[in-house]
């Protein structure tokens, strides 16, 4: 896995996003922040199931 690099994600903050998780879960929603370990803060994030059903998770940080 290569490391982003701080100035690369202030490019894309304020943006939708998708990611897929390590557990093998999906989730979107808007890309707002992160820190120096980045661990990423994501608003309006939503998570999609395998089953198709959606969870609405609010804002979260991964």
């Amino acid at each position: 896995m290569s490391q982003a690099h701080p100035l690369e994600l202030k490019k894309c903050m304020d943006r939708k996003l998708s990611l897929e998780l390590n557990d093998g879960r999906h989730v979107q929603g808007i890309f707002c922040g992160f820190d120096p370990f980045i661990n990423l803060v994501i608003d309006e994030c939503v998570e999609m199931a395998t089953s198709g059903q959606q969870n609405t998770t609010g804002m979260v940080v991964i």
